[in-house]
């Protein structure tokens, strides 16, 4: 139990700070729109990446870095493209979220921009493949458990995010609060394309 809790505690703490993946899916959450399946596609593909690190494939990583920086500069140009799309939706939508607003995107759009917010960031290789998968080895011969840990935290996570989002729902209402989240959202996909690229 103590080696679960060892990974549900650091996986829960690595995945708390905002990012283009949670802030994608607080968006969906207040929108109402594909919710479940958006929080299953992240918790699966948290869980695989987890799996992948505590098998060992955060060595194959390290030893072929072309993979991290292949995915650092098509992350960061997904990103900006991203943001680019948010302050011009800032700037020139008014929005207005009731009761009766139509989702505007398929249910296989929404899943492909997930996985790219998923598996286009090269930050959610190295918390998940490179730093849980490293960490697990401490807790030999208990990875596994350590793994679960960590996948369970991530499902937690996702589907408090998504689904608490929608108690934001009434603020919403009203288009500023809409422009201002796009601007937030903007600016979290900006710094962190920036920060990819420097």
């Amino acid at each position: 139990m103590s080696t679960y809790l060892a990974g549900f505690t650091l996986g829960l703490s690595l995945i708390l700070a905002i990012g283009s993946q949670n802030a994608f899916v607080l968006k969906q959450g207040i929108r109402k729109q594909h919710v479940f399946v958006v929080c299953v596609v992240c918790a699966l593909s948290d869980a695989l990446l987890i799996g992948f690190g505590v098998a060992g494939f955060g060595a194959i990583v390290n030893q072929f870095p072309q993979i991290e920086v292949a995915a650092r500069y098509g992350g960061a140009l997904f990103l900006a493209i991203y943001a680019c799309l948010s302050f011009k939706s800032a700037l020139t939508v008014d929005h207005a979220l009731t009761t009766q607003t139509p989702s505007n995107d398929s249910k296989l759009k929404t899943v492909v921009m997930c996985l790219a917010f998923t598996w286009l960031n090269p930050h959610v290789y190295l918390d998940t493949v490179v730093l849980l998968g490293s960490i697990s080895t401490q807790h030999h011969p208990n990875q596994m458990m350590f793994a679960t840990g960590a996948i369970s935290a991530s499902l937690v996570f996702f589907f408090a995010l998504g689904y608490g989002a929608r108690h934001l729902a009434p603020l919403f209402q009203r288009p500023r609060a809409w422009k201002v989240l796009e601007c937030a959202v903007g600016v979290t996909m900006a710094t962190i394309a920036l920060s990819l690229i420097l």
